[in-house]
């Protein structure tokens, strides 16, 4: 049975993939995949290549031959790269993410910045100045702006890339075992190729995608739960030495790379025989090598093609409203330009008609005609008109988006000291957008929850427990820890307070009670370790972690296992029962049994599971399962996660003949998953219910006083859960979602309405728990597939909503998940398009989301402070930066507009050439640069901070300083054609009235805005203005917020949880196969003297 498991090829699950193009179809269903798999012979689970010669499959085009590198250099492996020139279709493992060398750097970087449309603009203008017949500025007055622009973003880049180039030296140069000559020898992972056999030690990375080709390997995916991994069989048991794995000459047939991480397709030819292969024998570059001291690997995948590069491009660029906007500003800027320009053009041709050849005193000895005069005017008035484009605008908003990202890391009232996370803004360009959140799409498990289950109450018997009670039943007032010195395996973190329980459990006097902790302690596929004498837990899903950890601590310890055996200490009595089988859990199955031979010799199978399936297996005559029922409806109530425990003996004569079918089942080579639940469904009746478990996965800190305010703030917040809807609901009062006022509607129940948007018209409170079958009503389908965010949940998911509609597509999506969902998409939600912006929390399931997020931190109540602070801030910055930005731009403008009309549209300046070239580039950017950065609302400051009076003030001082130094003699003596104005500025500005005239012009400008000011506070406040008026009595106010009641006490039905189990399969079939048991084996120095003593070299 184990050879056959090990090369039976499954697909348990579809992911999406990227949009790369893949090697097959997206389209295809998981039966015809399957059915592209290698044909193998039941029983034998192999295919004699010389009695069956099957065609190769058309995608299987990929070969690697093990340790024979002029295998690849034969014709057909090689491809055309440049005219004659060939290249290896197999990559080097040497990776390469940095963008520039040092040849390639200044001309790919000048070739990127001229691609936006101001920088190319104002290369056009200078090269227009060099024409004398049409420049009526100076070349430097574009020139410097020009470079100091394009010298920022180079400089930036610059370091961006030399990251690049240190993170890839460091990766490229880590080493492991490779076999050279015979030998295993240590290697830079840049050198690695494909067909190389690697030694790959415990919690080293994998540095390449690889067969496993000896012993079992337990890998992590950037998660804390293990996924594991199994050789096969053959290659596990003849390839045990130094000497066999160099002497090793496998071929393997696969698919061509693609970034599909749960999938792959292939076949090992070895000794004439064919051995089919999946994802389960495949070792994933970046993944650590867990739970083995070593194993060993055959590069299939190096460098670019392996699944983990594949995936780490092609992501689709995330921009915002005022990207879009700013852009849209910039094109019209450019239309209204040229329209300008050729206006005035106009003007200055009906002028030289009018009056320009009428003056002797204009000759300038040119001949020119008055069209023609425009004509050159025009392109004059391009270049003098030339600030209207905003040359800086974007590295302006650049160094803002920077200066805002790093607030949002130095924000201390959002760095989490229990897990030393402080929050990370991942990009710099959403950090606006953040202010304009209309819809949140959250997970619940690990992101509202802290995704640490804990076993807090049970039903035995009909017997509920778990609450406050004495060693005699009676109910405390006050808990009381219960003290678990007397068993030895106790784990020191277990809390529990029914004493009433421990005495039972002592006193022996319920048969049913050890009857209840022996099936947790027995029937799950937890993985064991021992390290400096503690028992180490490795479950599949923390809820079984949890299980197994609360039968521990009431005295049955689950110890150790074999491939057929248990082991287990009752109560201080080691015994040791042999498993006939594993019924594995899926998410179809929602449980899992095992069968036990009992040390009398009759044989009983143990089931758990989620309650809606259990019930409809029970025994008719179940005396208890009413009594059991209501204490379900009381833990949902509680919002607490349900599990039912059942069993039933088996005969001797039924098992045989069932066991019969469960072989069979187990070998088959299509369609063995819905086999193997068929035969399941068969043995798993007529059950004797035990009880049920109760677990509680605790909201984070400060989860309901969030939403309330995220409410207020009218943002619609959508949770995504595994539950069933009834505790989903209970989820919802419990972190204030819901609301006494809220009226519940179900999904079953609005997929008859023909107009879903008039289901939520009127001022009712409305929201839907509906499962996630019901997306496929109009109700929600038509509207998130029109603007591309589909929820994505699974099949067996439920999606809890607030509000299921996007009201038009001017509204914005946020997704903010841990790393519960993302078997259920959630990354690709994040890293593609669905998601606006993507926010990763830092929990107990792993990095894997927040690596794919825009904003990460390390609790759902810093969402609060992301968005009605430093979003709400970011965007009001950012558009008084804008508006600032232009308006100076235009002032600036329109004064040569102006001055047009007294010089003929001759194309003159109003100022010198250094003015022009310095106003933007020094004169006028700090103050609006500072706006963007370091604003404050009216809500926090009335007067002028240090802030406002250095932008300001300072501005000035450097004009008035650099105006002197300009119009002073000694420049003039040093550069005279360059600064022709000596004592210009000194003159000026002792003359009394060009004071006057800068006083009265502020003081007008300045007035309409006070003026207006005064008004709307007084006639017409904001909302802003109301909450400053009553700031302290609203803060009182928010102080004094209290959680409402929990809504046990609103009178609702009964609810039930169905769901408390892990979305993933377990550890049956690596257990079934007797190489996953940490056995005592001999440590890897004993293994090399062995070989050695055999005669194999070997190298240390």
């Amino acid at each position: 049975m184990i050879s056959e498991r090990d090369s039976e090829t499954t697909f348990d699950e579809d992911s999406q993939p990227n949009d790369e193009v893949m090697p097959y179809s997206d389209d295809e269903t998981e039966d015809e995949l399957d059915s592209r798999q290698p044909v193998v012979e039941s029983g034998q689970n192999r295919i004699n290549r010389e009695e069956s010669q099957e065609p190769l499959k058309k995608d299987c085009s990929w070969q690697i031959k093990a340790n024979d590198q002029r295998f690849y250099e034969q014709p057909q492996f090689k491809r055309t790269v440049f005219l004659c020139f060939k290249k290896s279709k197999y990559a080097g493992n040497a990776i390469k993410t940095y963008r520039y060398n040092p040849i390639t750097f200044l001309p790919l970087n000048l070739f990127e910045q001229f691609k936006r449309a101001a920088n190319f603009y104002f290369l056009v203008l200078l090269i227009l100045q060099s024409i004398p017949q049409i420049t009526t500025l100076s070349w430097y007055t574009t020139l410097v702006p020009l470079l100091l622009v394009l010298g920022i973003t180079a400089v930036k880049d610059l370091v961006d890339d030399i990251a690049r180039h240190r993170m890839d030296n460091e990766v490229n140069n880590r080493t492991c075992e490779v076999i050279r000559d015979g030998r295993f020898k240590t290697t830079k992972w840049k050198d690695i190729k494909v067909g190389d056999i690697l030694r790959l030690k415990k919690n080293t990375f994998v540095p390449v995608s690889a067969l496993a080709v000896f012993y079992v390997s337990t890998v992590l995916y950037g998660e804390t739960n293990l996924k594991f991994k199994m050789a096969l069989e053959v290659t596990h048991r003849y390839l045990q030495g130094e000497s066999a794995m160099a002497d090793f000459n496998g071929l393997i047939e696969c698919e061509e790379p693609n970034n599909r991480l749960d999938k792959f397709t292939g076949t090992l030819f070895w000794r004439n025989t064919s051995y089919s292969l999946d994802a389960d024998k495949i070792l994933l570059r970046g993944c650590k090598i867990r739970n083995t001291d070593f194993c060993h690997g055959l590069v299939i995948f190096a460098g670019a093609d392996t699944k983990i590069m594949k995936n780490s491009g092609k992501t689709r660029f995330k921009r915002t409203k005022i990207d879009s906007l700013t852009n849209y500003m910039v094109y019209t800027i450019f239309v209204v330009l040229i329209l300008l320009s050729a206006g005035l053009a106009i003007g200055h041709t009906y002028w030289e008609q009018q009056v320009g050849n009428s003056s002797w005193y204009l000759y300038d000895a040119q001949d020119f005609s008055p069209p023609y005069r425009g004509f050159l005017n025009f392109w004059g008035y391009i270049i003098v008109l030339n600030t209207m484009v905003p040359i800086s605008l974007y590295v302006s908003v650049e160094v803002i988006r920077l200066g805002q990202s790093y607030f949002i890391n130095w924000d201390l009232q959002m760095y989490y000291p229990e897990k030393d996370t402080a929050a990370k803004a991942r990009t710099t360009t959403l950090n606006e957008q953040l202010g304009q959140i209309h819809y949140i799409f959250s997970d619940k498990t690990g992101t509202l929850t802290q995704n640490i289950m804990t076993f807090k109450k049970c039903c035995i018997n009909g017997q509920r427990y778990g609450d406050w009670r004495d060693g005699a039943g009676q109910l405390q007032s006050h808990p009381q820890q219960v003290d678990f010195s007397w068993n030895m395996y106790a784990d020191g973190k277990f809390l529990f307070y029914d004493h009433y329980l421990i005495e039972q459990i002592k006193s022996g006097k319920e048969p049913e009670i050890p009857k209840f902790f022996f099936l947790l302690a027995i029937c799950h596929t937890v993985m064991v370790d021992t390290s400096d004498g503690q028992l180490n837990y490795q479950a599949a899903s923390p809820d079984e972690g949890a299980l197994v950890t609360a039968a521990r601590n009431f005295g049955y310890v689950f110890l150790s296992r074999t491939q057929n055996t248990i082991t287990i200490s009752e109560m201080g009595i080691e015994r040791t029962y042999d498993v006939l089988a594993i019924l594995d859990f899926n998410s179809d199955r929602k449980r899992m049994s095992v069968i036990v031979r009992e040390s009398d010799g009759s044989i009983r199978l143990y089931c758990k599971g989620a309650d809606t399936v259990i019930y409809e297996r029970l025994h008719p005559k179940n005396l208890k399962r009413e009594a059991t029922e209501e204490a379900l409806d009381i833990f949902a109530n509680e919002t607490l996660r349900t599990l039912c425990l059942c069993y039933r003996d088996i005969g001797q004569d039924e098992f045989e003949a069932w066991n019969k079918k469960f072989m069979e089942a187990s070998v088959a080579t299509t369609d063995r998953d819905e086999a193997l639940d068929k035969v399941y469904e068969e043995i798993e009746k007529n059950l004797i219910l035990l009880g049920a478990t109760a677990i509680e996965d605790k909201l984070q800190d400060g989860v309901p006083e969030t939403i309330s305010r995220l409410s207020k703030a009218d943002i619609k917040i959508w949770v995504l859960t595994g539950d069933k809807k009834e505790t989903a609901e209970n989820i919802g009062f419990s972190c204030e979602l819901l609301t006494d006022e809220t009226k519940i509607c179900y999904g079953e129940d609005i997929r008859q309405v023909e107009s879903p948007e008039d289901f939520f018209c009127g001022n009712e409170n409305r929201s839907v728990v509906t499962l996630s079958a019901a997306v496929d009503c109009a109700l929600l389908q038509t509207r998130l597939e029109n603007q591309r965010n589909s929820a994505g949940s699974s099949a067996c998911s439920s999606l809890r909503m607030s509000e299921p509609f996007f009201q038009g597509s001017k509204d914005l999506a946020l997704i903010i998940t841990g790393s519960w969902l993302v078997r259920t998409r959630d990354v690709l939600f994040i890293r593609d398009l669905a998601a606006h912006i993507g926010v990763g929390i830092s929990g107990q399931e792993g990095m894997q989301a927040v690596m794919s997020s825009d904003y990460s931190f390390g609790q759902f109540r810093y969402l609060q402070r992301l968005l009605l602070v430093h979003g709400r801030w970011s965007y009001i910055r950012m558009c008084k930066f804008l508006r600032y930005f232009f308006y100076k731009n235009f002032a600036f403008t329109l004064v040569h507009i102006w001055y047009s009309f007294f010089n003929g549209f001759s194309a003159q300046t109003a100022y010198e050439d250094w003015f022009i070239t310095l106003y933007n580039v020094l004169y006028s950017s700090l103050p609006v640069l500072l706006v963007g950065l370091l604003d404050q609302i009216g809500l926090d400051t009335s007067y002028w901070t240090f802030v406002n009076a250095f932008s300001v003030f300072g501005s000035i001082a450097l004009y008035f300083g650099i105006t002197f130094d300009f119009h002073s003699a000694g420049i003039h003596v040093l550069f005279p054609s360059g600064f022709q104005f000596t004592g210009t500025a000194p003159n000026a500005l002792r003359q009394p009235y060009l004071w006057l005239t800068m006083i009265l012009s502020i003081a007008v400008c300045l007035l309409p805005v006070v003026a207006w000011r005064f008004l709307s506070v007084t006639i017409w406040p904001s909302e802003s203005d109301r909450i400053q008026k009553n700031r302290q009595k609203l803060l009182a106010a928010e102080q004094q917020w209290r959680r409402r009641q929990s809504a046990l006490h609103r009178g609702v039905s009964a609810r039930r949880s169905a769901y408390a189990f892990s979305h993933q399969r377990g550890y049956a079939d690596l257990i079934a196969s007797g190489r996953s048991i940490r056995k005592k084996r001999a440590p890897l120095d004993a293994v090399l003297r062995a070989t050695g003593a055999a005669g194999a070299p070997h190298t240390s």
